[in-house]
């Protein structure tokens, strides 16, 4: 890995999962990991549940912008989190692949996406537990 590693999270639409785990991501780490997210079907817009449920953490990721998945960014990375896209995101030798298996938020109220956002949330720290060093 490079100095800092970068991390992308993918999902179809790039609206509600990704989307929160890159903010968890950002806050977390302090600026010690490049976040990148994207999908393979992005929508036009954050999943507004998602960034209700991210707004309770303090996290703000209302003005994120859904992006397209392209091979650039997976090639670019360290770690490439997958979240029901499957197939969609290139695979290239010498990266470390996750598939993390969480619901969609979309269509989804507040109370269906806490336990989602929380789940992600403990991820993102084991994550960064695995991919950072520790402090001396």
């Amino acid at each position: 890995m490079s100095e800092k590693p970068s991390v992308l999270f993918v999902c179809v639409h790039n609206a509600g999962r990704s989307q929160m785990a890159a903010g968890y991501m950002a806050a977390l780490s302090n600026g010690q990991v490049e976040v990148l997210s994207a999908g393979s079907e992005p929508k036009d817009a954050i999943n507004p549940v998602a960034v209700q449920a991210m707004a309770e953490e303090g996290i703000d990721i209302a003005g994120n912008t859904p992006k397209i998945l392209t091979t650039d960014a997976v090639r670019d990375s360290d770690v490439v989190i997958t979240m029901g896209c499957g197939d969609t995101c290139p695979i290239f030798p010498g990266k470390r692949y996750e598939d993390w298996e969480l619901d969609d938020p979309a269509g989804q109220g507040i109370d269906a996406v806490r336990p989602i956002r929380d789940d992600i949330k403990a991820r993102i720290e084991q994550l960064l537990s695995e991919i950072l060093p520790a402090k001396a």
